[in-house]
């Protein structure tokens, strides 16, 4: 994406979380640390099962008298009965405000931009995964999982023409955006292809800054600890280029004629969950593979 390029993802959603327990509710079930959460700092953090399983996804930011959570469009009353399934008796309240905010796309170069103008002190440390500003009631937050896929600012659908006028900016296909996070190896569409199918650690969301490790209890810590402290993460989500024929769910992987995956996403872009070891991602990342009717070839991040 071009410094004045943009995109509105109008297929996010958004759950505004507040309430006299909404901390200590949410520090207690998701992945990350919500205390480190403030004004200038946005996480990216995710739900498991009890056994560790994946589940959901989601961006958490301070936000008026709580916080915000964003996540696909399509799974946010599902996050909300899963948020009431644990909240019991907290006092928190859960309110989708999906039809209220939008998404808008902007490059890093434009965040960093925006961070000079508004004289935010220690622009240079500003930029990196997580941070966050407000500008004239808007929030504006570089993507806390890889920078490389630019930031994004949160506002009313009300506001986003004028928003996109002010700065200058020229929209673009979403598919842009998209397919550079394919290219980063992060899956973003159809994620409930892996909903209870692999474990969240899988969907690497140790690489991606959406595990705190040091936090305390939350659901599925155990075996997520286990697998990522004693070194038994055997397998990872990655992108599928495909070479020749269809790709289809549930295809399975072979080299030299040994199962080393499985296709879990097949459109519009293509993720498996791949060996990391025995045999050795090295051995096959750049090699021609069989995918059920299909050759394939993996494309490793350079994160991994």
């Amino acid at each position: 994406m071009e410094i004045n390029e943009t995109t509105i993802l109008d297929d996010r959603g958004f759950v505004k979380i507040n309430g006299d327990e909404a901390k200590s509710f949410l520090q207690n079930i998701v992945t990350n640390d919500i205390e480190k959460i403030t004004d200038s700092l946005s996480l990216f953090s995710s739900i498991f099962t009890p056994q560790g399983k994946y589940l959901y996804e989601f961006f958490i930011l301070k936000f008026e008298d709580g916080y915000l959570l964003e996540c696909e469009k399509k799974i946010t009353s599902e996050i909300i009965k899963i948020f009431n399934f644990y909240k019991l008796r907290a006092k928190v309240n859960l309110i989708d405000v999906s039809k209220k905010y939008t998404n808008i796309i902007i490059s890093l170069e434009k965040f960093k931009e925006i961070t000079k103008t508004q004289h935010v002190e220690g622009s240079a440390l500003s930029c990196k995964e997580g941070s966050t500003l407000s500008c004239e009631n808007e929030r504006i937050y570089v993507d806390p999982r890889n920078k490389n896929l630019g930031a994004k600012i949160i506002t009313k659908i009300e506001n986003a023409e004028n928003i996109i006028k002010k700065l200058s900016l020229k929209k673009i296909d979403k598919k842009n955006y998209y397919e550079k996070s394919f290219s980063l190896g992060i899956p973003q569409l159809n994620l409930t292809k892996l909903k209870d199918k692999i474990f969240g650690i899988e969907n690497n969301l140790d690489e991606l800054n959406g595990i705190d490790f040091k936090k305390g209890c939350y659901v599925g810590q155990e075996n997520t600890s286990r697998i990522k402290l004693r070194n038994k993460l055997r397998r990872r989500i990655m992108p599928i280029k495909k070479i020749s024929g269809e790709i289809r769910e549930n295809d399975i992987i072979k080299f030299n004629n040994s199962e080393i995956g499985k296709i879990m996403i097949d459109k519009p872009y293509s993720f498996a969950l791949i060996k990391v070891v025995d045999p050795d991602l090295n051995e096959f990342d750049n090699a021609e593979l069989t995918c059920g009717s299909s050759k394939v070839k993996i494309l490793k991040p350079e994160w991994v």
